[in-house]
């Protein structure tokens, strides 16, 4: 099908006007020409071992729009800004701190294809898409002019940063396109120098298994022990790459959306809490948020390498119930290697303690830490 009810520029404009209304800070338009630079890109990186255990990211041809709706002819790409981090030690990243962005996304791209039948005046078939979907949506976004691609691999608008939210509204409508964004980096380096892991082998490639969002969101298992202390005391991803970058420093020409805004139930919750939190306030705490991705045994690990990290001797005594206490080997573990971090006569007992561990690797743990603290 074409828009053939009106003239394409016409359609264009009405097509953007619903988006903004719904509060889309961008909106572009490309074909359903298969993403071959981004196809080459993805099965190098797959090849590299670079997606770690995200095995998913290699189930789907991404770079086909028929991959998502068989009778696809042009996406609609969209942009929604959210509010950046509030300090350089947030220990959440901004973009979950607030409501969950696939529903958000969702509910508003379903309402654009409503509001794109009445504009070309006859039923579409659309598919609205969030990150969920099998598809490289960074890779739509620069086709469809809303957004380049960093160095750091996030998409960035040129006066509004990176502090974004990618949706896409596949249709079977062929539709006016956008002109395509290019590049915008120049010789700036900032985001990879800044990256506290070393997570960029080069620019434009990012290494998974280093990554910090990556360890504390996808990473089920134990986080290797020469990453924890760059950690930091972030417990659900990460935005130092996104802090450093230049497009964030300035005014924004659009605030964030209000349905990002940090939800009461995160802000009042200490690391602590969430280390001990049992599975009901746990649920509550995370409930209609994007922390819902991660198990409450992940996000007890990731707060006991925060609290080892931070360095308040106030932690030792909820680590030390950690250690010894909690059901989980994987919260036991890493709560063992955060007393390691401290030098207090409860931290070196608990450490003791846990050398009679009936799980290897909390014994090990504590062998590791005792002898560090030997040594010093």
């Amino acid at each position: 099908m074409s828009a053939t009810s009106a003239s394409r520029a016409t359609v264009l404009a009405q097509i953007q006007r619903a988006a903004h209304d719904l509060g889309f800070a961008r909106v572009g338009i490309c074909n359903s020409s298969p993403f071959v630079r981004g196809e080459h890109a993805l099965r190098q990186w797959l090849s590299a071992g670079h997606h770690a255990t995200m095995d998913y990211m290699a189930e789907h041809d991404r770079g086909r729009l028929e991959t998502v709706m068989p009778t696809a002819a042009s996406l609609i790409c969209v942009a929604l800004a959210y509010p950046g981090p509030e300090t350089a030690s947030d220990t959440v990243a901004a973009y979950a701190r607030g409501a969950d962005y696939h529903q958000v996304l969702r509910e508003r791209l379903n309402r654009l294809s409503a509001s794109l039948t009445k504009i070309i005046g006859h039923p579409v078939h659309s598919r609205a898409c969030v990150d969920s979907a099998p598809l490289l949506e960074r890779e739509a976004a620069m086709r469809a002019g809303i957004a380049f691609v960093g160095k750091s691999t996030m998409a960035i608008v040129p006066d509004l940063g990176s502090h974004i939210l990618l949706g896409e509204l596949v249709t079977d409508v062929l539709l006016p396109t956008t002109p395509s964004a290019r590049a915008r980096c120049g010789r700036c380096t900032a985001c990879l120098d800044a990256c506290p892991t070393r997570a960029f082998p080069e620019a434009f490639v990012l290494d998974a298994r280093r990554c910090v969002s990556y360890l504390t969101i996808e990473h089920k298992g134990p986080i290797p022990r020469d990453l924890r202390a760059a950690i930091g005391t972030r417990i659900f991803g990460c935005d130092i790459c996104q802090q450093a970058c230049p497009y964030n420093g300035g005014s924004r020409s659009q605030p964030g959306e209000p349905a990002f805004a940090p939800r009461r139930e995160l802000t009042n919750t200490t690391l602590a809490d969430i280390l001990h939190m049992g599975s009901k306030p746990y649920r509550r705490l995370v409930a209609r948020s994007p922390l819902a991705r991660v198990s409450r045994n992940q996000m007890a690990r990731n707060a006991a390498i925060a609290l080892g990290n931070g360095g308040d001797p106030k932690s030792v005594p909820a680590l030390a119930n950690a250690a010894v206490g909690h059901k989980s080997p994987l919260v036991r573990s890493h709560a063992t290697w955060a007393l390691g971090r401290f030098t207090s006569p409860q931290a070196q007992a608990a450490l003791e303690d846990a050398l009679c561990d009936n799980d290897l690797s909390v014994r090990e743990e504590a062998r590791v830490a005792l002898t560090t603290t030997e040594e010093c």
